[in-house]
């Protein structure tokens, strides 16, 4: 199985179903993708827009696939690509870069480069994982939104975590 394939089960159950909470920024979302990025999605196959509540599974995981594994996730070792992976659909990312970064002592700007990839090549993946998961709590509860969706979000922090220290 590749990687991407053992991955995405869990990042689709953290992410749920459908939702259309007022508090989230995001707006109506389905399985962690908002209505604006599934819009974009459709266009770009030339197939018209429709409700994201109606995206089938093969969508869903392509879109997972090519904005938010791919091309970063596969050059991780196991485990930290599950972590960046649920980062990157969680928050973003340039926000996952960052907070990769931070956990690796290296410059945070938030592009994944030569530097990073180093950085992750010679530390070891637990101390990987076990560093960036301090960083997203810092910044899971710096959020405003912490407040409605912090529980959620810690409760995940320590369910990815766990996850990805049994994949290394």
């Amino acid at each position: 199985m590749d990687r991407f394939s053992e991955c995405l089960p869990y990042v689709l159950k953290d992410e749920g179903g459908n939702d259309d909470d007022p508090h989230d920024p995001g707006g109506r979302t389905s399985r962690g993708i908002i209505q604006r990025e599934y819009d974009v999605y459709r266009r770009s196959h030339f197939e018209a827009t429709q409700d994201v509540w109606n995206a089938s599974d093969l969508e869903i995981a392509d879109i997972y696939k090519t904005q938010y594994w791919e091309p970063h996730c596969e050059q991780m070792p196991s485990g930290v690509d599950y972590i960046l992976f649920d980062m990157n659909v969680n928050m973003g990312p340039v926000q996952a870069a960052k907070l990769l970064q931070r956990g690796l002592g290296v410059n945070a700007d938030g592009h994944i480069g030569m530097i990073t990839i180093h950085a992750v090549i010679n530390k070891a993946p637990v101390l990987t994982i076990n560093d960036v998961t301090k960083f997203k709590i810092d910044f899971y509860r710096s959020l405003k939104t912490f407040k409605y969706f912090g529980r959620g979000w810690l409760n995940r922090v320590a369910s990815v975590q766990k996850v990805a220290l049994t994949m290394v």
